[in-house]
């Protein structure tokens, strides 16, 4: 295995359970749960398409086994944890979607009606009944998601790691791959001090530089950025409710995401969507001072009666993103060696479906779920520098001007809907 995020970490105890006594190695170029992984916003989400809306869109044939597969997905990966006793700090109240302002409201209510019709428990919320589970002035309506909840995503990394390790998978950390390649009936991996040779291989490098080159124009690095509040006192808490501690998201094209922690503070994320020329990565690119200081000020719009309220933490990391927001996978060197990647924001769940397919790609290629089109069919990938570049800065301003302007897209939009392309905050 190569990468210590989620898709690497499922793929090492999924490989180590199917196939007792198997050596299996995973290494990792920095620490386990080092990138998005360990430090996402915590939504766990039982759907492997980005939503239901976004599968209709690429895979409608498919929806209905999609959907069957998220679910046995989800309910497999808390057996699991309970499994291995792995405690993430899993709160499964689900998650409330909101209309921040009056022209989201139709478009999530039809949202709503699309969830029913495909059976998820959803609960549609009036503005009154939406302010009355969590208060803020910005509210004008909402969808209570109740299957899914949160978590601690780098407890749910740290729990892994050791599951795997106790039976058996060795772990190497500071470890980059630098090439990948076919010698014979093995898999050579060059890294620092010399080679590892296997018979299969996974690579699950996400937003990070692939050793394997088919996979780099799959995904993009996006810049996210949060921030932590200090505790919130009783009273802070009572003047916003959140009486069932759901986590929350927008409706907006620039969204905001937001949970509680267990030690009560509010983890705060989203809006700005950041990709910086060449798809670069970097550790100075961690903190971003201009999109503090934005998430601070949509912060207290959103909870005016928490003014005063300062923040304790503040991070940024790269998401992968595909063209059409989810698992890209796919596999290489005559199938000895295979991918999951690009789970675009949406893989704290989606990762453990994407590692059974790598594997499944490596062990079952006969597997009815590799007939999918969502795991037979790559993502359109993404155009090189200087276009790339380009693409992505005007689909951004043209997702801010649609925000401006009560949701309505423009052409440029409208296009990338038609070619079932995209790119959001």
């Amino acid at each position: 295995m190569v990468g210590g995020g989620f898709t690497g970490l499922w793929v090492a105890l999924l490989a180590a359970e199917r196939e007792p006594g198997r050596r299996v190695v995973l290494v990792e170029a920095d620490r386990i749960g080092e990138g998005a992984s360990g430090r996402n916003g915590g939504f766990a989400d039982p759907s492997i398409t980005h939503g239901i809306p976004n599968g209709l869109h690429h895979f409608p044939s498919e929806m209905e086994p999609l959907i069957a597969l998220g679910r046995e997905n989800f309910r497999e990966l808390h057996e699991a944890l309970a499994r291995h006793d792995v405690d993430a700090h899993y709160d499964g109240n689900g998650k409330l979607e909101v209309a921040a302002a009056p022209h989201w409201v139709p478009p999530l209510r039809e949202h709503h009606e699309v969830l029913s019709r495909f059976g998820e428990d959803t609960l549609w919320l009036d503005r009154e009944a939406a302010r009355d589970q969590l208060d803020s002035p910005t509210y004008h309506a909402a969808v209570w998601h109740r299957t899914g909840g949160v978590l601690d995503p780098g407890r749910l990394c740290f729990g892994l790691r050791d599951a795997a390790r106790r039976l058996g998978v060795r772990i190497h950390e500071g470890t980059p791959v630098t090439d990948l390649a076919r010698d014979g009936a093995r898999v050579v991996l060059r890294v620092p001090g010399g080679r590892l040779r296997a018979s299969k291989a996974v690579v699950a490098t996400n937003a990070y530089r692939s050793p394997l080159r088919r996979m780099r124009r799959a995904v993009i690095p996006v810049w996210d950025y949060v921030l932590v509040t200090e505790p919130l006192s009783a009273s802070q808490r009572n003047a916003i409710r959140w009486k069932e501690g759901q986590g929350v998201g927008d409706a907006s094209n620039q969204f905001h995401y937001y949970r509680l922690t267990r030690d009560g503070r509010i983890l705060w994320g989203g809006y700005d969507a950041i990709y910086h020329y060449g798809s670069g990565i970097a550790p100075e690119l961690e903190q971003r001072a201009a999109s503090f200081e934005l998430l601070a000020r949509h912060f207290f719009e959103t909870f005016p009666q928490l003014e005063g309220l300062r923040f304790s933490h503040a991070w940024g990391g790269p998401i992968a993103t595909t063209t059409r927001f989810c698992l890209d996978s796919g596999s290489a060197f005559g199938g000895r060696v295979a991918w999951s990647i690009g789970y675009t924001g949406l893989g704290v769940a989606a990762s453990r479906f994407g590692a059974r397919i790598a594997l499944d790609r490596l062990d079952h290629p006969e597997s009815a779920t590799l007939r999918l089109r969502l795991v037979r069919r790559r993502s359109f990938p993404w155009p090189p520098e200087p276009l790339r570049y380009l693409v992505v800065q005007l689909t951004r301003w043209e997702l801010a001007r649609a925000d401006r302007n009560e949701g309505r897209r423009g052409p440029w939009l409208r296009l990338l809907d038609r070619l079932g392309l995209g790119f959001d905050s």
